[in-house]
């Protein structure tokens, strides 16, 4: 049965979800994930001004507050960090605290008086969205956050959407913008701006807790699967509306604050985002650290045959985890025809595992001749080309041994393997 009141709570979170994962993206890039938080934070005695000076807390006074103290937040930060050099974290620590600190003192003062308090203000009412409506004439149109919710989703599609590429030069190469006739100080308040009016916008529904959080965590998700920045503003709108709608229903079962319920959502989708990103996931960069541990033990195994012992009899590792990387070492150099089992079981080098062995070998060798050359002693030369000799291909070796002049033997005065072609 389709739930209508469900329907407009999670439209609302979707919506919030849009405009703050659109330019949270941008600021997690810039690094000034921070100032987004401050901003959200430094808005609150705007709004509560506006009221003061207007008596209403209808949309567009409170808007207008807000962007003003978003913009000179943004202002203040910039003056204290460039002009009298404090350091950015601590000027954005200090802007905003001050700032916001006003804002609760206002409201303290005020609360009697004003449909402003500090529990609407850190949690939101999003749970009576679906009863603030807008009513012409005998119409119902629907609720009223939904309609401001809607418009600034659009005027932030409408803003990116336009400014897209100097958006994306200003965030990666400022100078590289100026230079192209594009302001970096004029894209910089624009986005402030557009971060200000989402605040004011979100913080009735949703509040300042969750408003922060879609400003940082999923672009901070995003940013873990994906460096193409359309791809990552694209999965930081799904992962805030993933959110929305998950931690609705969590809120259900739970029976808890929404907003709450949405940000625990938001931080389980970083955590997974952390562990299980393809590239810049924990896990990945595991499997990746493991992976070339096992090349190195593989090439280590290939190389100890190559170097005439004859036999690879029994492990000398010490070690756990030493033993276990040469058993799967061993195992993969046998899957990947590197090695065969000779008499009694014992491994030795197939051909194709001997052109490997020499390939490393002469890698090995010309890179002691290499670094000898350069000035180093022969008895400095081994520890560095056993590190390098695992990155050296067939054509950096040629390289290699046209600089040193073709050599035969390395500086300990062993063979150098010949090159395919017999050079």
């Amino acid at each position: 049965m389709f739930d209508i009141t469900a329907f407009w709570i999670i439209l609302a979170g979707i919506l919030v979800a849009g405009s703050t994962g659109l330019l949270g993206t941008f600021l997690v890039v810039r690094r000034m994930s921070m100032l987004g938080d401050a901003i959200s934070h430094a808005v609150l005695p705007g709004i509560v001004i506006a009221f003061l000076m207007t008596g209403t807390y209808t949309f567009l006074p409170m808007f207008i507050g807000a962007l003003v103290l978003g913009l000179t937040t943004t202002f203040l930060v910039e003056s204290f960090h460039r002009k009298w050099k404090v350091q950015e974290d601590a000027a954005m620590g200090i802007v905003f605290t001050a700032l916001f600190a006003l804002g609760v003192l206002m409201l303290t003062l005020f609360a009697g008086n004003v449909h402003l308090d500090q529990e609407c203000v850190l949690y939101g009412e999003i749970a009576y969205t679906p009863f603030d409506t807008v009513v012409l004439g005998s119409t119902d149109m629907g609720p009223r956050p939904i309609w401001i919710l809607g418009g600034v989703f659009i005027l932030n599609l409408v803003f990116i959407g336009l400014f897209f590429k100097e958006l994306k030069i200003t965030s990666f190469d400022p100078a590289l913008a100026f230079t192209a006739g594009i302001s970096p100080t004029l894209l910089h308040y624009l986005l402030m701006g557009a971060v200000s009016v989402t605040t004011v916008a979100s913080f009735e529904s949703v509040g300042s807790i969750l408003v922060v959080a879609l400003f940082i965590v999923p672009g901070a998700s995003a940013y873990q699967w994906t460096t193409q920045l359309s791809k990552m503003a694209v999965l930081s709108m799904i992962f805030g509306a993933i959110s929305a709608v998950l931690g609705y229903y969590l809120a259900v079962y739970w029976d808890s604050s929404i907003a709450g319920a949405m940000t625990v959502v938001l931080g389980v989708i970083f955590v997974i985002s952390l562990l299980f990103a393809p590239e810049k996931g924990f896990l990945a960069k595991k499997l990746a650290h493991l992976q070339l541990k096992l090349n190195m033990e593989i090439d280590h195994i290939l190389l100890e045959l190559g170097r005439g012992r004859g036999q690879l009899k029994s492990s000398g590792a010490k070690s756990p985890q030493s033993k276990f990387l040469q058993f799967w070492a061993r195992f993969l150099s046998l899957n990947k025809g590197l090695l065969i089992k000779g008499n009694e079981g014992v491994l030795e080098l197939s051909p194709a595992g001997t052109l490997k062995a020499n390939e490393l070998l002469r890698g090995h060798r010309l890179w002691e001749k290499y670094m000898n050359q350069l000035g180093l002693p022969e008895d400095h030369v081994h520890d560095i080309a056993d590190n390098m000799e695992h990155y050296l291909d067939e054509p950096l070796q040629k390289k290699i041994f046209d600089a040193v002049d073709r050599p035969s033997k390395d500086p300990h005065g062993k063979d150098i393997p010949p090159f395919d072609d017999g050079n």
